[in-house]
């Protein structure tokens, strides 16, 4: 029989690695481990002979295509398809946009890169068959921005994704193509990726309702992650119905994906009803941290634009008129909480995703071993095309790693609980957190031959009131509330751990308050 499993190192392996980790070995000591490593490598081999379980694929397919670039005039759209679901069900003749980090079965998935080229996932995430199951029809694979590490639509080596409200603008990211595809009118519902606000960011800038969930209240398995304890998948939609809708589809636990197995059994809740319910006895809580930004220097965020501030106010004094009460809260440790996810991402990043396999270690669940296989060499020859924030993180995270062992990762670990209560004090005096979800409104795209600062800024600069709902994990929604010049302006409520409900029923009452486009 043919072996199969991976081969034993060679002799100038094991020197090389030995001398790496200083081990101070020489070859006769590296003869005698080599000897010793065979018993390791036939169980390898044992383990390749063993077919491992894949998620069942439910309803047929065909591939679908690339559309040709007159249908596709903002680049929202990596491949369109059209596999159908249940005949009927709750979201029956509905059409649905997945941000390319999501896995399709039989269908291309790029992750936003030419990383993965050539990749097909031969599994559906467990949210593409909980879509198929409540009788959506998938409309195919929107762009993300390259391995989600953009959060606008430039360095994309796909095409630049444009703002259908002014293409010369940024649409945000990373799932701008999903916002950008739900703006034009190509569909009125599609799902996001959100480790650092890559859902709510193009839900702003793209005048979109976007919903980043409880962590693990909706299912990650078959999703391409970033950092383990980061990653949420959640929906993006025309109107707040439509997202109340997708989160009943796609929300509850999960036995594959351990964030979502330990998900509490009546989390899930009436979302749909909670859309007509008003405002009349909430409390809103103005975080006074959430308004008048004036530049972060040690993160890159940029200044508030009074603008965007006077026009979420007015709002939530519409809301105040409908019959909520309005409180000023504080939560100083808002800008600490940015320092921590900014930590989690650099280390994280480079460990799970870049130097590791896009899949990271110490958890229970299905791994996508094919996806890991194909990411893991296509990464490393591709790696001068990456775009700068994708580098910056692998240079900054060896860089850690190397020299400090993983401990400004663990501190960041460490300090989440902290700003956890912070937040779950404030929200102690009030049902929900409201602030700008972006200081500012969409950014000019930058030239292609703009210098790497500016296009870094342009790529992060904007997450200073969205980053810190991914580090405490609480559930956050971005609705538009106004227009100015031509661009929308999004409005953000955070709230209480899987109290999803209440956030939906605000954002409605804020679509209730008058016809934003005219604001």
């Amino acid at each position: 029989m043919t072996a199969v499993g991976p081969r034993p190192p060679h002799l100038e392996e094991i020197l090389a690695l030995a001398d790496e980790f200083g081990l101070d070995m020489d070859v006769d000591e590296a003869r005698e481990y080599q000897a010793v490593m065979g018993g390791a490598f036939r169980t390898y081999q044992a383990l390749d002979r063993l077919s491992e379980p894949r998620p069942p694929v439910a309803w047929p397919r065909t591939p679908g295509e690339r559309p040709a670039p007159d249908d596709n005039p903002y680049n929202a759209w990596y491949w369109r398809t059209d596999i159908k679901g249940r005949p009927d069900g709750p979201l029956a003749g509905e059409r649905i946009g997945i941000k390319d980090s999501i896995a399709v079965a039989g269908v291309p998935m790029a992750n936003g890169s030419r990383t993965l080229d050539g990749f097909v996932p031969d599994v559906d995430a467990t949210v593409i068959t909980r879509l198929l199951d409540a009788g959506a029809t998938i409309a195919g694979k929107t762009m993300a921005s390259d391995l989600c590490g953009v959060a606008g639509g430039h360095d994309h080596p796909f095409g630049t994704v444009r703002n259908p409200h002014d293409p010369t603008r940024s649409p945000g990211g990373s799932s701008c193509g999903s916002g950008v595809a739900i703006a034009a009118g190509d569909i009125s519902m599609a799902l996001g990726g959100d480790q650092g606000g890559s859902i709510r960011i193009p839900a702003a800038w793209c005048g979109t309702v976007g919903m980043k969930a409880t962590f693990g209240l909706v299912p990650y398995t078959g999703c391409m992650g970033m950092e383990t304890s980061l990653d949420h998948v959640g929906p993006m939609s025309d109107t707040v119905a439509n997202c109340a809708r997708l989160m009943a589809a796609i929300a509850g636990p999960d036995p594959l994906d351990p964030r979502a197995a330990s998900v509490p059994a009546d989390a899930v809740t009436d979302y749909v009803g909670a859309v007509d319910q008003g405002v009349e006895g909430l409390t809103i809580g103005v975080l006074k941290e959430g308004f008048g930004h004036t530049e972060w220097p040690t993160l890159g965020f940029g200044a508030s634009e009074p603008v965007v501030d006077d026009r979420v106010r007015e709002t939530v004094a519409a809301l105040e008129s409908a019959g909520a009460k309005v409180v000023e809260v504080s939560v100083p440790e808002h800008v600490d909480a940015a320092h921590v996810l900014v930590a989690l991402l650099e280390e994280g990043v480079c460990a799970n995703m870049l130097r590791g396999n896009a899949a990271g270690h110490g958890w229970q669940g299905f791994y996508d071993t094919r996806l890991l296989d194909t990411f893991a060499r296509g990464w490393r020859q591709q790696a001068a095309d990456l775009p700068p924030p994708i580098k910056a993180i692998l240079l900054v995270g060896e860089h850690m790693h190397r020299n400090y062992h993983g401990h400004y990762y663990a501190k960041a670990q460490n300090l989440r609980p902290m700003m956890r209560a912070a937040y779950d004090r404030a929200l102690q005096q009030c049902d929900a957190l409201v602030m700008p979800t972006l200081p500012f409104r969409a950014s000019k795209l930058p030239a292609p031959d703009a210098p790497i600062p500016e296009r870094m800024t342009i790529a992060l600069n904007m997450i200073g009131n969205v980053c810190q709902a991914n580090v405490t994990g609480q559930p956050a929604i971005s609705v538009p509330c106004a227009m100015a010049d031509g661009l929308p302006i999004g409005l953000q409520f955070m709230g209480r751990h899987f109290d999803e409900a209440t956030l939906l029923r605000l954002a409605a009452a804020v679509e209730r308050a008058g016809d934003w486009r005219a604001r």
